[in-house]
């Protein structure tokens, strides 16, 4: 997320957005380097302390950190990080799981609908047939439960490959609303393109974790 504390007077203001939804966010005036070292501090801890037991309970304290903590918790820690970085990787699997509970029903119609096509994606991805909400749901769960008890990289490639049907989806909804609703279909279509720039930001972030270089 690209943001700026340079103003010493806290305010709200919006992260790079997430489709399929977007989550507002509340950043204090603080010193940024700081604010730096803390996210990546916090995302070592995170991510070390989840690989380091073999305790489900903790696994799953983990993959509920937002529902108990707040998502606007976690984005204060995580969501200013570069996009390739840890807690900026971090921050999007837990929004992409965060967006899916909200309304996994619209979820799974737009992954149902891009499944076809993105046939790779699909099968990378890992989510039952048919994609209903329910499998969306456990989906999202398995994939940040997999960032602690399994490879790390797997997790980021699993969700990057989610969004890029998703996206998909997303597109094929905007052209069956064009002529119906054109607003409707430029945020489809707008969503889209960010869904797969958080694609691109996994699949790379995945790709520094395998080379010991994602910090």
């Amino acid at each position: 997320m690209d943001g700026d504390y340079t103003n010493k007077s806290p305010r709200p203001h919006k992260p790079k957005p997430f489709a399929p939804a977007d989550f507002e966010v509340f950043a204090g005036g603080v010193d940024p380097s700081r604010v730096s070292e803390a996210a990546h501090m916090a995302a070592h801890a995170l991510v070390h302390h989840g690989r380091d037991t073999d305790d489900p309970d903790v696994t799953r304290r983990l993959v509920e950190l937002a529902d108990q903590q707040g998502l606007e918790a976690i984005a204060e820690m995580w969501a200013e990080s570069p996009a390739r970085s840890l807690p900026g990787a971090l921050w999007r699997l837990y929004a992409l799981r965060a967006a899916t509970q909200q309304n996994p029903e619209r979820i799974a119609a737009y992954f149902a609908s891009g499944k076809e096509v993105a046939q790779v994606s699909k099968v990378v991805a890992g989510v039952a047939e048919p994609p209903g909400a329910t499998e969306m749901t456990t989906m999202a769960n398995t994939i940040l439960s997999g960032a602690f008890e399994g490879d790390f990289d797997v997790a980021l490639e699993r969700f990057a490959a989610f969004c890029r049907v998703v996206a998909l989806g997303q597109a094929n909804h905007a052209d069956d609303a064009e002529l119906a609703n054109g607003p409707h279909a430029s945020k489809l279509t707008r969503n889209s393109h960010q869904l797969i720039k958080t694609a691109e930001d996994l699949e790379h972030a995945a790709a520094s974790w395998r080379r010991g270089e994602l910090d």
